[in-house]
């Protein structure tokens, strides 16, 4: 998909390993210090991975400035995580239109529950859909202490 100079792609080979997990270990407020091995195992075994490109996917000139991935069986559950934009290309729209990328993939249409975690994307989140959980006492988790 493209649009005003900007590619988006969901083929892994495309992705730029280096600059997902500079930024994950360095900027993410969810993952800092996480390990390399950690992110490429992570993409490797995530259903759905989003690319986001300046230019044309595949030119020589292109250069990857966001990222997605959407943990997924493609029937009943999905998690939406590691969303990012580098920060010299926001505020131009990329966030939105990887969302709209994202929530009308034909593969998520019949998902039941979509999810997502998010500190300070709110107001981005809800235009796609997504609210706050209306029973939040359903749901636990088992979270382990980080390795990283």
């Amino acid at each position: 998909m493209n649009s005003k100079g900007f590619s988006i792609s969901s083929d892994k080979k495309y992705l730029d390993v280096d600059l997902i997990h500079d930024f994950l270990n360095q900027e993410a407020y969810w993952s800092k210090g996480i390990p390399k091995e950690t992110v490429i195992k992570s993409i490797e075994n995530t259903t759905l991975c989003f690319g986001v490109y300046k230019g044309e996917i595949g030119n020589e000139e292109s250069e990857q400035v966001g990222f997605a991935r959407v943990i997924t069986d493609l029937a009943t559950h999905a998690y939406l995580c590691d969303v990012f934009i580098v920060p010299d290309y926001r505020k131009l729209g990329l966030s939105k239109w990887l969302m709209d990328v994202i929530t009308n993939h034909s593969e998520l249409e019949g998902v039941r529950r979509f999810m997502l975690a998010t500190n300070d994307a709110h107001s981005l989140y809800k235009k796609y859909g997504f609210n706050q959980i209306d029973n939040p006492g359903l749901f636990m988790q088992k979270v382990r202490k980080s390795p990283f």
